[in-house]
Formats: structure tokens, C-alpha cells, sequence
């Protein structure tokens, strides 16, 4: 069973979800909160798979409620899901940085937000080849924070080659395919640099990718 946490200042939106959510066998909405603040202590105390955060809101923005949460230990196993209203902008792409799995537009059909609850609740990221591509075009060539180079240094060559592939957008099979390995290797090749690195999931590897200059607009 996939538990959700809804968090978002519209009731609305958050009845509207529910009731695509509650039809489905295998997916159950633990707790409903109306502000960051709220959703951050929620998340502690049901420990949900998935949290859905809206990221405009009162008292406590999702930006600074994914922090929290990405920052707690006892959540780790914790995938924020952004929910906004105004496709990908810069509020995303520091929700990102701040640790979340991926990010959807309200306006989503049922049965892609439906399809985007599951993938976040088995640790993939909601980064389609297309949004990987908007964010290296919109931020990447923005000042950002120095450093995490030389964290790279304990990734083996092919863990390099992975984690590039990653930040470029491919999924498991075209990894394996551009590798020359099975989905597999590629897929262990990816879960051990996400260790090495502490990454929460595929979504901070893209960010870390980017941050550390493994990956350039000019190599994507």
C-alpha cells in the first residue's frame, strides 16, 4: 500500500486529489494539511511514501518544507512530490535542490497523476527527458554553489558515465543501451553512485550532476 500525504492551502485541490486517490486499491491518503508547517509535522508522525506539497503556500512554503523534510533522517523514506500551478519555474527548481523527487502541474489528466504517485513512491524521479532539457536551458547556466566537484572523485569511470546519462535524461534501458550493459548493471551502476553521493534519489543526482560540472549545457 503507496501512503500519501496531501499538502496544499486549497481544499479543493486537496478533495480533488483524495478522490482520484481513494478509488485506487493500492494507494491510501494517511493525513490532509493545509500549510508547510503542518505538512512537515504530518510527515512525522505517518511516515507516508509519497508527500504531495504544493509549493506556494502560507506559513511554511513547499521549498522549505521539502528542506525539512529531505534534512530529516527518520524521513529519508520520504518522496516529495512538488504540485504547482505554473509549470517549471525557479520555485521548482530550487524544490528540486532542496531534495525533492519531481514535480507536477495541477492540471495533470487523473491517470498521469495517478501513474506520477507510484513512480515517486518506488524512488524514481518525476523528470521527463523534456523537463531534464528545460532545466539545463533555464538554470544551469546560473551561478550555483561550489564545492561538490570533488565529491564526485569516489564514483567509479562507469558510475561517472551513468550519472551523466542520468543528468541527460535517459531512463534505465537507454543507460544500458548507450552502455552497452544490461537494465540491470545500469540500474546498480545508478543506485550505487546515489549512495556514494547521499543523493535521496534520481532527482538530486541530476542536481548534483549539474552543481558538480559532470555535466554541461554543451555535453547534454
Amino acid at each position: 500500500m503507496i501512503r500519501v500525504l496531501l499538502v496544499d492551502d486549497q481544499p479543493l485541490i486537496r478533495s480533488g486529489f483524495r478522490a482520484l486517490l481513494d478509488l485506487e486499491d493500492d494507494i491510501e491518503v494517511v493525513a490532509e494539511a493545509a500549510d508547510g508547517r503542518e505538512g512537515f509535522g504530518l510527515a512525522k508522525e505517518h511516515l507516508p511514501d509519497v508527500a504531495l506539497v504544493d509549493i506556494r503556500m502560507p506559513v511554511l512554503d513547499g521549498i522549505e518544507t521539502t528542506r525539512r523534510i529531505a534534512a530529516d533522517p527518520a524521513l529519508a523514506g520520504v518522496h516529495v512530490v512538488i504540485l504547482t500551478n505554473y509549470g517549471l519555474d525557479e520555485y521548482v527548481f530550487h524544490a528540486l535542490r532542496a531534495g525533492a523527487a519531481g514535480f507536477l502541474v495541477k492540471d495533470i489528466v487523473p491517470e498521469d497523476f495517478l501513474h506520477a504517485v507510484r513512480v515517486a513512491a518506488r524512488g524514481d524521479a518525476l523528470l521527463a527527458p523534456s523537463i531534464t532539457r528545460k532545466l539545463i536551458h533555464r538554470y544551469v547556466t546560473q551561478p550555483l554553489p561550489t564545492g561538490t566537484g570533488a565529491v564526485l572523485e569516489v564514483l567509479t569511470g562507469r558510475e561517472r558515465e551513468a550519472v551523466t546519462l542520468v543528468a541527460q535524461g535517459l531512463s534505465n534501458d537507454d543507460i544500458a543501451h548507450r552502455l552497452v550493459i544490461s537494465p540491470l548493471t545500469a540500474k546498480t551502476h545508478i543506485n550505487r553512485a546515489m549512495a556514494k553521493l547521499q543523493a535521496r534519489d534520481r532527482a538530486h543526482l541530476v542536481v548534483l550532476a549539474y552543481e558538480s560540472g559532470l555535466v554541461t549545457p554543451r555535453t547534454s
